[in-house]
């Protein structure tokens, strides 16, 4: 059983499913079919966030409690049916002067990878176009990271605080989970000028005010108790984790879409901690929280 092969047609496409009953969350007990079934269900919501975007994944072929692997480049065996993009990559760690991406464009090309316990998905905040020429950066992203023993409830705060500088400059900042222990702010950018050095003027002014709550450096010696506002994640050879991705943590868990009241009513870290189900039925109630971010 656990090694067998289950063929299934997807969306006209020919895949052949494995290993459907291995358990990739043994604290929850939650299967390799579970996680296909999620990201098969979740589709609707997830896919605008993914076309465009060359895709890097969290590979667990043994679950989350073994060995793991980022993947950027396109497995060998993808099916032609699959985009794929070889982009530049100047300054590579590994001294590739470019990387053949897989951009994740429908329901079948998911399932694919979900069916190589590729858990986590990241994309950078820009998009190829029709010719697999990089675009200029269509979003913009704060990463807020909580030093202990601060929590996501204080990012939370951080976040109302972004928020208002954010809609004085006239841009819509959407909240999300991190899936982990913080939380990230998306806006669309349609602007001339670098994200990155807007992040990061952004981040040092609220730091400056703030000084007992928030860091714009990565030093750790200083983030004890604070929240970094990371605003390098605006560089384009870095990803984010997508909205709705699952996580590799002790449970199935999500980067969540939420609605700002949630985020300013955030008392208890626990309420911001959201499952593959629990999604499923947020979206079920709200929609795509996230779609004014997606072009």
């Amino acid at each position: 059983m656990s090694g067998g092969r289950v063929p299934v047609k997807v969306e006209g496409r020919d895949l052949r499913l494995s290993n459907l009953d291995k358990v990739l969350y043994p604290q929850e007990g939650f299967t390799k079919a579970e996680v296909i079934d999620y990201y098969s269900r979740i589709a609707p919501v997830l896919l605008p966030h993914l076309r465009g975007r060359p895709l890097t994944v969290k590979r667990y072929p043994n679950g989350v409690e073994g060995p793991s692997f980022f993947e950027k480049n396109a497995p060998q065996h993808v099916p032609d049916w699959i985009r794929t993009v070889t982009v530049p990559t100047p300054g590579s760690t590994k001294d590739r002067d470019t990387i053949d991406f897989a951009v994740i464009e429908d329901l079948p090309a998911l399932v694919f990878f979900a069916n190589l316990a590729a858990l986590e998905l990241h994309v950078p905040m820009w998009r190829v176009d029709g010719k697999d020429r990089p675009r200029d950066p269509d979003t913009l992203v704060f990463d807020l990271d909580p030093g202990a023993p601060a929590t996501i409830v204080e990012c939370c705060r951080v976040a109302c605080l972004l928020r208002e500088v954010l809609d004085e400059d006239g841009l819509s900042a959407c909240p999300k989970t991190s899936g982990s222990k913080g939380m990230q702010l998306y806006a669309p950018w349609r602007r001339e000028d670098d994200p990155r050095e807007y992040a990061r003027k952004v981040a040092r002014r609220l730091e400056s005010g703030h000084r007992d709550e928030i860091v714009s450096v990565m030093t750790k010696k200083v983030r004890e108790g604070k929240v970094l506002i990371d605003w390098s994640q605006n560089n384009t050879a870095k990803t984010t984790v997508a909205p709705y991705s699952l996580r590799a943590r002790a449970r199935p868990t999500v980067s969540t879409p939420l609605t700002w009241e949630e985020v300013e009513e955030c008392d208890d870290a626990d309420e911001m901690v959201f499952t593959a189900a629990d999604v499923l039925a947020r979206v079920e109630e709200h929609g795509d929280l996230f779609g004014p971010v997606a072009p």
